[in-house]
C-alpha cells in the first residue's frame, strides 16, 4: 500500500463516481512517500476529504429537505381537504378549505422555529420523530380549532384526523430519510470539521490533546506567526508553517474553521491576525484556554458541531449561497439545453480551423483557493497553447486561431464553462477565475495586489461586474490588475439575487458592444 493509499482509504461500496474522483485527486495532491511527509501527516487522517465548496453544499441541503416537506405536507391538505369536499381543495369554499391550510401553515412554522432541521448531534431518531408528532398534534389541534370556527358541530372531524395521518406518515417518512442520510454522513466523516489552529502554544496543545480523545474534529495542522520559536509539531499535529502560509497552502480549501489559539490578552497580535486571515470564507474562532473540563469540553462541543443552515431570520449569507446555487442550476441547465445546437457547431468549426481538440482545459483557483480545471473552446493553435497564462493574450496574437479570434471577441469560448456551473465548481456570477501562476508581465498576478487573495471567498464566475464595467481578458499592468480585483470585492460585498439577474441580462450587450476589447 502506498502512502496515499494509507492517507486515503478506499472508498465504501457504494461510494458514488464524484467522490472516488474527489479523493483519487487528492491522493495525487497529498501524495508524498518520503519519511518527512509521513511524519507532517498527523493523528488526524480523515477519512473522506471534502474541500470547503463541498461542505458548504452539504450545510445547505437543509434547503432541499425543507422544499421536500413543503411539498409533502400540502400534498397531504390536497389530499384531506378533496376527500372533505367531495372537490379538490383549490376549487373549494374559503370555509371548508381553511383548516387545512391553517394546519400546513402551523405544521411548516413549528417544524422551522422549533429548529427541528438543525439535526443536532446525538439526538437519535426515535427522539427526533416523536418532536416532529408532536408538531404534527399542534397542526391538528390548530385544523379542529378552524374548523370548530368555521362549521360548529358539523364539522368534517374524520377528515380532520385523516388530514393528521397522511401528515404524520408524510413527514415521519421524510424526516426518517434526512436522519439517516445524516447519520451516514456523519459516519463517513463527511461532516466532521477540519480546522487549522493559528498558534503553538499551550492553548493548541490542551485543544489537540482534548481533540484526540473526542475524536469529533480534525486539526490538519498549526500555523504560527513566530515560526522561529515554534515546535515542529504540536501533539503530533505538524507546524506547517507561517500564518501567511495559511492563504495558499494546500490544506487551505479544506479547513472548515481558523482557530487562534493565542493569548486573547495580546490585543496587537490578535487583531493583525484576524486582518491577515479575513480573507479565508471561514469562521474565526479566538481560544480562551478554559481551566475546568466542562468547559473544555463546551468549547470543544462548539468546535465539532457541523450545525446545517438556519432556516430562520432575513437574508442570511448561507440563504443567499442557497439562492445562487438555486439560480445556477436552474439557469445553467436552460441555457445548456438551448445553447446544446450551438456548442456543437462551434465545436466542429474549431476542429475544422487547426489541428488539435476542440476542448481546452486549464488548472485555475476557485472557492477558498481549491484548484479547479475550467473547460473552454480551444482558441489558440494546440502546439502553443498556454496552460499556465505565462503568457497574456495580446493583440494580434499568432498563437490564437482565426475561429479563435471570433469567439474570444464574442466570448463565445466560455460558454463549455456551464458544465463547471452545474457541477459546482463554479456559477454564472462572479468573479473570473484566473489560471494557477497567472503572471502580468513577468511578476505573478497574485503578488501584484494584498486583497488578491479576498477573489476566492466565492465561487468564480462565468461573467461578473468586473466583465461589464470594462475589466476582461488579459491584465498587463499592476493598475489592471488592482482594478479588477477591487470590482470584485465590490461584487462580493453586494452579491445578491437580483444583482446577479442584472449581470447576467447586461453581459451579452455589453459584450457585443465592446468590439475592440483583447479577451
Amino acid at each position: 500500500m502506498t502512502s496515499a493509499e494509507s492517507f486515503f482509504p478506499t472508498p465504501a461500496d457504494g461510494a458514488d463516481v464524484e467522490t472516488r474522483r474527489a479523493r483519487a485527486k487528492e491522493a495525487r495532491l497529498h501524495d508524498s512517500t518520503s519519511a518527512v511527509g509521513k511524519a507532517r501527516r498527523g493523528p488526524f487522517r480523515p477519512e473522506l476529504w471534502l474541500n470547503t465548496r463541498q461542505r458548504e453544499a452539504a450545510r445547505l441541503r437543509v434547503f432541499y429537505f425543507r422544499g421536500f416537506d413543503i411539498v409533502g405536507v400540502w400534498i397531504a391538505a390536497l389530499a384531506a381537504g378533496a376527500l372533505a369536499t367531495d372537490a379538490p381543495l383549490l376549487s373549494a369554499r374559503a370555509t371548508d378549505a381553511a383548516p387545512f391550510v391553517v394546519g400546513a401553515v402551523v405544521v411548516l412554522a413549528l417544524l422551522r422555529s422549533l429548529e427541528l432541521y438543525r439535526f443536532a448531534k446525538g439526538q437519535g431518531l426515535l427522539r427526533h420523530l416523536v418532536a416532529v408528532a408532536g408538531v404534527v398534534t399542534g397542526g391538528g389541534l390548530a385544523v379542529c380549532a378552524t374548523g370548530a370556527i368555521v362549521h360548529g358541530g358539523d364539522a368534517p372531524w374524520r377528515a380532520y384526523g385523516g388530514w393528521a395521518l397522511a401528515t404524520l406518515a408524510t413527514l415521519g417518512v421524510l424526516h426518517a430519510v434526512w436522519s439517516s442520510l445524516i447519520a451516514n454522513w456523519r459516519r463517513r466523516g463527511a461532516l466532521t470539521p477540519n480546522i487549522a489552529v493559528v498558534g503553538a502554544t499551550r492553548h493548541a496543545e490542551n485543544l489537540i490533546h482534548e481533540a484526540l480523545q473526542r475524536r469529533d474534529l480534525n486539526v490538519l495542522g498549526v500555523f504560527d506567526d513566530r515560526l522561529a520559536r515554534s515546535p515542529s509539531s504540536v501533539q503530533g499535529v505538524p507546524v506547517l508553517g507561517e500564518v501567511d502560509a495559511l492563504l495558499n497552502h494546500r490544506l487551505t480549501p479544506y479547513v472548515d474553521r481558523i482557530v487562534l489559539a493565542i493569548d486573547p490578552r495580546a490585543e496587537a497580535r490578535v487583531r493583525d491576525l484576524t486582518a491577515r486571515l479575513s480573507v479565508l470564507p471561514v469562521r474565526l474562532t479566538l481560544l480562551v484556554d478554559p481551566r475546568a473540563v466542562e468547559q473544555r469540553n463546551a468549547v470543544l462541543e462548539d468546535l465539532a458541531s457541523a450545525p446545517f443552515a438556519p432556516l430562520d431570520g432575513g437574508p442570511t449569507p448561507d440563504r443567499r449561497a442557497f439562492n445562487k446555487r438555486l439560480q445556477d442550476i436552474v439557469l445553467g441547465s436552460v441555457g445548456l439545453a438551448l445553447l446544446a445546437p450551438l456548442l456543437l457547431l462551434i465545436a466542429l468549426l474549431v476542429r475544422l480551423d487547426s489541428p488539435g481538440p476542440a476542448l481546452f482545459r486549464q488548472r485555475r483557483h476557485g472557492f477558498n483557493q481549491e484548484e479547479i480545471v475550467v473547460w473552454k473552446f480551444r482558441t489558440m493553435r494546440h502546439e502553443a497553447a498556454d496552460a499556465t497564462a505565462s503568457r497574456q493574450v495580446t493583440a494580434d496574437d499568432d498563437r490564437v486561431t482565426r475561429i479563435g479570434r471570433f469567439l474570444r471577441a464574442s466570448s463565445l469560448d466560455e460558454l463549455p464553462q456551464l458544465l463547471n456551473v452545474l457541477r459546482g465548481e463554479m456559477s454564472l456570477v462572479g468573479p473570473r477565475p484566473h489560471a494557477i501562476g497567472m503572471k502580468t508581465g513577468e511578476t505573478e498576478s497574485a503578488r501584484l495586489v494584498a486583497d488578491y487573495a479576498h477573489r476566492h471567498r466565492i465561487k468564480p464566475g462565468m461573467t461578473g461586474w468586473a466583465a461589464i464595467k470594462g475589466s476582461r481578458g488579459p491584465m498587463h499592468t499592476a493598475a489592471e490588475v488592482r482594478r479588477r480585483v477591487q470590482l470584485d470585492i465590490d461584487y462580493i460585498e453586494r452579491q445578491s439575487f437580483w444583482l446577479d439577474l442584472r449581470v447576467i441580462l447586461i453581459t451579452i450587450p455589453v459584450l457585443l458592444g465592446d468590439r475592440m476589447s483583447v479577451r
